[in-house]
Formats: C-alpha cells, sequence, structure tokens
C-alpha cells in the first residue's frame, strides 16, 4: 500500500514531554512531505492557531495544499492565511450549561474560541503545561460568559489528572449532553465537549474525500481516547508506545518507540520508506 496521507495527533505522540518535535521526527516528517509527497496532517485538540510554531518548524506554516484538523475535528484549515475551511463549534447557551455544572466540581475549565483561551479555576500544574506549550491564554475572574456573545465557540474543557473522576461526571451531565455534545478525552487529563458528531474521525474522512484519496490509503497516529476515532477509520493505525492500552488495543501496529523517542520517525521509516 502505498500512502498518501499521515493524521496525527500532536500532545504525547508527535511531541514530547517538554512539548517538541525531536529532530529525527522533523527530518522524516520533511523527507515524508517532500520527496515522496505525503500530506502531513496535525490532528489535534489545539486550536489552528495554537500550533503555528509546530507547522512552521515543518516548513508547513502559511502553505497552500497543506492542512490542519484542529479543536478535535471541530476545524478544517488550509495553511495559506490559516483558512477555515469547516468549523462546527457550541452555542453559548451550551457553553453556559457546563460552565456551570463545572463549578461545582473539582475542575479547571477551558474556553477555546477560534484565536483565543479562557481559563477558569487555573491550577499551578496546568499553568506550566500552557507555559511549555507557548499558548497564551486570558484568566476569566468571574463566571459571566456573555462577553462571549458574538465569539465561535470551538469547544470547552474540564481539566483534572484524576481521568477516572472525569469520566464519572459525564453520566451526571446526560441532561446536559446527550444530542448536544459530543464528549472525549485527552492528555490523561481533560474531559473535551464539542458540537454533536465532532470527531477526529469525521474530520478526517471530510479531509480524505476532499483531497480524493482513499481513507485506505491514510495513517492515523495517535495515543489517547480523543484519538480513537480517527484510528478507527484509517487504513494504517497506529498507537504511540506510551498510549493508553484502550488505544493499543485497537490499532494496527504500536510503536517501539514513545513520543520522546521519535513515534513518527518510526511509522514513516517502516510504512512510507519501507525500511
Amino acid at each position: 500500500m502505498r500512502y498518501k496521507l499521515i493524521a496525527c495527533d500532536m500532545d504525547e505522540t508527535l511531541l514530547n514531554d517538554n512539548h517538541l518535535i525531536c529532530e529525527e521526527n522533523i527530518k522524516l516528517i520533511k523527507k515524508a512531505t517532500q520527496e515522496y509527497g505525503v500530506k502531513f496532517v496535525p490532528t489535534t485538540g489545539r486550536g489552528y492557531m495554537f500550533i503555528q510554531n509546530i507547522l512552521k518548524e515543518l516548513d508547513l506554516q502559511d502553505k497552500s495544499g497543506e492542512y490542519v484538523i484542529s479543536f478535535n475535528g471541530g476545524a478544517l484549515t488550509e495553511n495559506k492565511n490559516n483558512k477555515v475551511l469547516d468549523f462546527k463549534g457550541i452555542n453559548l447557551d451550551k457553553v453556559k450549561e457546563i460552565f456551570e455544572f463545572g463549578l461545582k466540581e473539582d475542575v479547571g475549565i477551558q474556553i477555546y474560541t477560534q484565536d483565543k483561551l479562557y481559563i477558569y479555576n487555573l491550577t499551578e500544574d496546568e499553568r506550566k503545561r500552557k507555559e511549555g506549550q507557548k499558548i497564551e491564554y486570558t484568566i476569566l475572574d468571574d463566571n459571566n460568559l456573555d462577553f462571549l456573545e458574538n465569539e465561535y465557540i470551538a469547544k470547552v474543557l474540564f481539566q483534572n489528572t484524576d481521568v477516572p473522576y472525569l469520566m464519572s461526571l459525564e453520566p451526571k451531565m446526560k441532561h446536559i449532553i446527550k444530542n448536544h455534545c459530543s464528549v472525549s478525552y485527552s492528555s490523561n487529563r481533560f474531559m473535551e465537549f464539542n458540537a454533536p458528531n465532532v470527531n477526529k474521525g469525521n474530520g478526517l474522512i471530510n479531509l480524505a474525500k476532499m483531497l480524493n484519496i482513499e481513507i485506505e490509503e491514510v495513517i492515523a497516529i495517535g495515543d489517547n481516547y480523543n484519538d480513537l476515532s480517527m484510528l478507527e477509520v484509517a487504513g494504517l493505525s497506529v498507537a504511540a508506545g506510551n498510549a493508553v492500552e484502550d488505544v493499543k488495543k485497537i490499532c494496527d501496529y504500536t510503536t517501539k518507540a514513545n513520543n520522546n523517542e521519535g513515534v513518527v520517525s518510526e511509522v514513516i521509516e517502516k510504512f512510507i520508506l519501507n525500511k
């Protein structure tokens, strides 16, 4: 099989624990894109404006014919001028419901618009993480979200490093999220709320159709629960060596490397360069 597109998660997959791309990943991605004509598509829970430094490192920033699937599939953009091709957001009334529920729980709350991040109840651990990721944000000092009335809201996150605790909240929120939100979990610390039917898998299917690429010709690489949808639809599914067990179980291949050792370079060498 000649693979034409690699859809790759960012945090804990492409990026190491210091939120950087190792040199071997950079080298092999450039080889795959520039010499083999493979599309490399960051497929991330982050917003497209929050990964511009990563695109620059990979020589993909502001390029025509190059793409990003962001907000867990909530946005599809072409890198040239960050042109938005598709966006599916959450309405403010639903965001307020989620926010009000979160105020009563042991969670930090993050609200992403297309180009901004607002955080309520920021922990020190999360502050250090955002600093390492070089993500700018605004602290919310009160509970009034009316200032978001004219904004396009991409998603809401609950943050707590106790993932079983986060998962325990989902049944309690059925009245809020049923038929109104997609829920996923990521980075061993986030419960994510997107618009209905928004996930990385649907985003990947839509992009492949747009590019006239068969889904069988796509490699998807990920590590966590919000990657499951794209791993399930891709022609070849790859789990990072550090992936959660539920991801490894459904993948065709698990890398020997973890995210600190070059997950993506291993995949490109084995399945693109056929070494």
